[in-house]
């Protein structure tokens, strides 16, 4: 087992003998995990971390970076564009527990943005995770894009996964607002209702094998309500 650096001065602790709550100790401070999500695509810059996370103050995102580094979740490294933050394999290891959050926060997104910011990068982390169980052989590759944003939704006989891939562009494309590509993922939208909102260049066939109909989604999973008081 990879020797996990825990520090010794956490500024609060459920003081519990417990997994659950001593991995809460260390990311379960406010936008911890959200930088994690930040960073699961790949390493940024601390000024690309501070544009994605609108509404994080400087000083706080500096206490979680250090934190997090503390904590052997996040390194440092000197690259060619600069310092930049980057995951360490211990802190990849968060990408399945997210996932699996993501998936039972999804009909919480059902109802659109309602003015909440969003960046297409985080799509990384959701899409992969609404797609759990799905896979492929042989495997089928993906473009999606939205507000300019393009990634790659890859399918094989592991399973769904997605990355950023400037460089070359699968021969499928799929185009459309972010809404449109969650409800997709998700189950709350048909493939033919999502290509009336959006645009396709290449072979339907591929995105008949990345959401295949009948799937089980969480569509259907009802969102929680306050109870009367």
């Amino acid at each position: 087992m990879e020797n996990i650096k825990q520090s010794s001065k956490r500024a609060r602790s459920y003081g519990q003998f417990c997994a659950l709550a001593r991995a809460l100790d260390i990311v379960g401070e406010r936008w911890t995990l959200l930088i994690v999500r930040e960073l699961l695509p790949g390493p940024m810059r601390y000024t690309e971390l501070k544009t994605s996370l609108a509404g994080i103050a400087t000083n706080l995102l500096a206490e979680r970076l250090r934190a997090l580094e503390s904590n052997g979740i996040v390194e440092r490294r000197l690259e060619e564009a600069g310092v930049v933050y980057a995951l360490t394999p211990w802190g990849a290891g968060l990408r399945e527990p997210m996932e699996a959050l993501g998936r039972w926060g999804a009909p919480l997104v059902m109802t659109g943005r309602d003015g909440d910011s969003f960046q297409p990068r985080w799509l990384v982390l959701a899409l992969p995770g609404l797609l759990r169980g799905i896979t492929a052989t042989p495997a089928v590759e993906l473009g999606v894009e939205t507000d300019g944003f393009l990634m790659v939704l890859r399918i094989d006989e592991h399973g769904p996964s997605a990355i950023i891939r400037p460089d070359q562009q699968p021969d499928t494309v799929f185009t459309a607002a972010p809404e449109v590509v969650i409800g997709l993922a998700a189950g709350a939208l048909t493939i033919d209702q999502a290509l009336s909102l959006g645009d396709l260049r290449g072979d339907r066939q591929v995105l008949d094998k990345v959401f295949p109909p009948g799937r089980e989604t969480t569509a259907t999973a009802s969102t929680p309500s306050p109870m009367a008081g």
